[in-house]
């Protein structure tokens, strides 16, 4: 009987911890471990163009078809926003040694709190920039605007104020670009044209996607 009650605890205690490990497990832990195997089976060449960021690039998963004549490494995570790229950026960032880093993120921080301001999404973005800059100094940096999603409608004047503010700041720097697709995404009144979007009026469909390409396009480097 001794030996059974101390076996029960024992399995509790090992549940207990197994439990606390998860629980202090950051946002995204399992989304970083995927990457680090599939890296660890076959780890990206050097020199490659990196998507890094939210889920607008995580569900593009065909986006190599859509830059055939570019190497792509696409590190879209989840619903993340520029603290978890943050938090990430030595395990999906600078490990791949990319010739060019093209971002997409801002977006979800918006959405995740009322309390969230477009300043605050700047000055998010500022630090990850920053953080990029003293690692790789040289490679260009594109970002992407915050883009306007029909479920998000109510966020859009957020949205244009914190893309306006990183277009500003980048301006200033070298090796930069900021790429539009906030204006091309808009119809005739304003609005998120809805039928570039899928049903969670959110992520977006070939349509939006062939409206990023032609965007996103001139300013990648072979």
């Amino acid at each position: 009987m001794k030996s059974a009650a101390l076996k029960i605890i024992i399995a509790f205690l090992s549940l207990l911890s197994v439990k606390n490990v998860t629980a202090q497990q950051p946002p995204f832990w399992d989304e970083i471990q995927n990457f680090k195997k599939q890296d660890s089976i076959h780890f990206p060449a050097k020199n490659q163009i990196l998507f890094v960021g939210s889920s607008s690039f995580t569900k593009w998963t065909d986006v190599q078809n859509y830059f055939p004549s570019y190497k792509i490494i696409n590190r879209g995570f989840g619903g993340s926003s520029l603290p978890d790229v943050i938090r990430y950026a030595g395990d999906i960032i600078f490990p791949y040694h990319p010739k060019e880093i093209v971002i997409y993120c801002g977006e979800n921080d918006l959405a995740a709190s009322d309390t969230v301001t477009s300043k605050m999404v700047f000055d998010r973005f500022k630090k990850l920039f920053v953080l990029i800059r003293k690692k790789m100094p040289k490679v260009p940096v594109v970002f992407i605007s915050i883009k306007p999603s029909p479920s998000r409608q109510h966020l859009m004047p957020k949205m244009v104020d914190a893309n306006r503010m990183i277009k500003n700041y980048l301006s200033k720097n070298t090796n930069t670009t900021f790429v539009d697709v906030y204006h091309k995404m808009l119809n005739a009144y304003g609005n998120p044209i809805d039928d570039i979007f899928i049903e969670d009026r959110l992520h977006m469909n070939a349509k939006g996607y062939a409206i990023w390409r032609k965007a996103i396009q001139p300013y990648l480097i072979k």
